[in-house]
């Protein structure tokens, strides 16, 4: 079995001001000239091999080259091009796909919309707002049917609908533009300064703003991926992923690394959410992966999973190089459930590893390309980039240079010239402590959710949450309250699947979580008082994403009136405040 991580070897600077640069030392690799390159690179090498599993449907590394150069053809004739974008209001699906790749070759911005947008709005004012900022020149949907609300809303903004099934008035059919035209591709290659995505990222108000997605900063982060993690020359990876290709961890990190090496992607119709997990369980056991990406809300309900059911966790560890966590915290206590996991059903070592990125660098940054990084590690600069650790306040942000990095914001150049700082190096807005070079980073929230107390004491919202998660074992999520207050709360929701049965021991158990949390630690450090919330955050109020990722400052404002509880006098029995101590009560 060859190496899994290629080993770091980070050179530092450390200047006066208490900036810190990071850079591997290991030469930038050279990216491919485009994705469209890749794709016809990899269906002459192997025309018959799987690229894309859905269900039944599959779709081969010839066929997808067939199929989206017939469709790339027509979307040239039907007049899109760099300025009129394709916009995509359907989930992950081997159609999505197509389009997706045909557009590539048309040299049209491909735009994925959230599901959470069109399906799940109940306004969709941000894809009307979306239209109004883009001017797409066709607006694609799967099934025209559950889509409808949705293309309604669209109808005055985009000239043209597109769908694969379902009957809808105008609209031009999928199978009708690849199999009756010419299957010859687009001239020429897009190049790697051509657009090949606009990806919104989840503003809390107003519209989400447009990451431009270059060919060259795909390209770049796959090549990046391919010097860290070296096995990937010899092993086509094998993914069965749910991650929305409309985020950049699912459609750009995932999808292109199976497309880049030759590896083969299964759709997996499951989401971290109790309803649907059977979805991604059955997915899991169909087809075992050799790596495995998801967020800690996914890992949070596949380990009892996987502690309950040895046969599939046999299955599920059979081939598996990896897991990885990414877009959140993972509690140590959830980590060492995963660790035991793989120690008592694989015949191998399979890390946990981690990284870090954003839409704005396509998206790695750094990643953790060691053994026995610990939780909350999201490693080192992979070649070919440059992070600066910039002190802001109390913290130094991670920004970061190289190939990868966005030039900008779709026709935002407000925000653009905001992007950047002095030197060029990309303001994330994301904190990180150095640890050692070749060690790496730990994740230090987000600087602008930290807040101060009423006695000027600051708390670190994120670390402060993730040990609440970890202490308290039963809790999906959580946001921290506190600014100008006298100590920290917390609004909380409950993992049902983990969480005892009765309100009394629920109430106990949470009572004595937040004992043991306080214990020996500071004012910055305590949860003084926490309420259990029934409603789950809102999509439309952008108080959450379709990936799970909670938006504090935006959950605290839309439940201000919950926050006031919290902070009520004379607070009422729902708030569960700590157990007051006994000897032994919390060994």
């Amino acid at each position: 079995m060859n190496e899994t991580f290629a080993p770091p070897d980070i050179a530092i600077e450390r200047r006066d001001d208490g900036t810190i640069i990071l850079r591997s030392r290991a030469a930038a690799p050279n990216p491919e000239p485009s994705i469209t390159a890749v794709l016809r690179r990899r269906a002459d090498q192997h025309p018959d091999r799987l690229f894309a599993g859905h269900g039944d449907a599959t779709l081969t590394y010839g066929e997808a080259k067939q199929r989206s150069d017939a469709l790339a053809r027509s979307f040239v004739e039907l007049g899109l091009g760099p300025d009129k974008p394709l916009m995509i209001l359907s989930g992950n699906s081997l159609q999505h796909l197509l389009v997706s790749l045909a557009a590539y070759a048309a040299r049209t911005p491909v735009m994925p919309i959230s599901v959470a947008y069109s399906l799940m709005s109940a306004d969709h004012a941000r894809i009307r707002a979306i239209a109004q900022l883009t001017e797409p020149g066709l607006v694609f949907a799967d099934d025209a049917g559950p889509f409808a609300g949705a293309l309604d809303a669209l109808a005055d903004h985009v000239p043209r609908t597109l769908v694969a099934r379902g009957e809808r008035p105008h609209a031009l059919r999928l199978d009708e533009l690849t199999e009756a035209r010419d299957h010859s591709p687009p001239d020429g290659d897009p190049g790697g300064e051509a657009v090949a995505k606009l990806l919104f990222t989840s503003g809390s108000t107003g519209v989400p703003k447009g990451v431009i997605n270059t060919h060259r900063m795909l390209c770049s982060n796959q090549a990046m991926l391919q010097a860290i993690w070296p096995f990937l020359a010899d092993e086509p990876p094998v993914l069965v992923d749910w991650l929305p290709w409309s985020h950049t961890f699912g459609g750009n990190h995932n999808l292109n690394l199976a497309l880049f090496n030759g590896g083969t992607i299964h759709i997996d119709d499951g989401r971290p959410a109790p309803p649907l997990f059977p979805k991604t369980l059955a997915a899991l056991n169909a087809v075992p992966p050799t790596l495995y990406f998801n967020v800690p809300a996914g890992y949070a309900l596949l380990a009892p999973a996987l502690e309950n059911d040895a046969a599939l966790a046999e299955r599920f560890f059979s081939r598996l190089r990896f897991m990885f966590y990414a877009a959140a915290a993972l509690p140590d206590a959830l980590a060492a459930r995963l660790r035991e996991l793989a120690r008592t059903h694989a015949d191998h070592d399979v890390p946990l590893t981690s990284s870090w990125g954003t839409t704005e660098t396509s998206p790695a940054a750094t990643s953790a390309h060691f053994p026995n990084s610990p939780t909350g590690c999201i490693g080192v600069p992979i070649p070919g980039v440059q992070v600066k650790l910039a002190p802001v306040g109390d913290k130094l942000e991670i920004r970061v240079s190289g190939p990868n990095v966005t030039p900008g914001y779709f026709r935002r150049p407000d925000l653009t010239e905001e992007l950047v700082d002095a030197e060029g190096f990309y303001c994330s807005g994301d904190a990180a402590t150095l640890i050692d070079p070749n060690q790496g980073l730990m994740f230090d929230g987000r600087i602008a959710e930290n807040f101060k107390l009423l006695t000027g004491t600051w708390v670190a919202v994120g670390a402060l949450r993730t040990r609440l998660l970890s202490t308290a074992g039963i809790l999906s999520d959580a946001v921290i309250a506190g600014h100008d207050a006298e100590y920290a709360a917390a609004l909380a929701w409950v993992n049902q699947a983990e969480a005892p049965g009765d309100a009394a021991t629920l109430r106990e158990h949470l009572a004595s979580a937040l004992a043991k949390l306080n214990q020996d630690s500071g004012s910055a450090g305590r949860i003084e008082r926490l309420l259990l919330l029934e409603t789950p955050p809102s999509l439309d109020a952008g108080e959450i994403t379709d990936k799970g990722y909670l938006n504090q400052r935006r959950c605290l404002e839309c439940r201000a009136a919950d926050v006031a509880r919290l902070y009520a006098d004379s607070p009422e029995p729902e708030v569960i405040t700590p157990a007051v101590q006994r000897p032994g009560a919390l060994a």
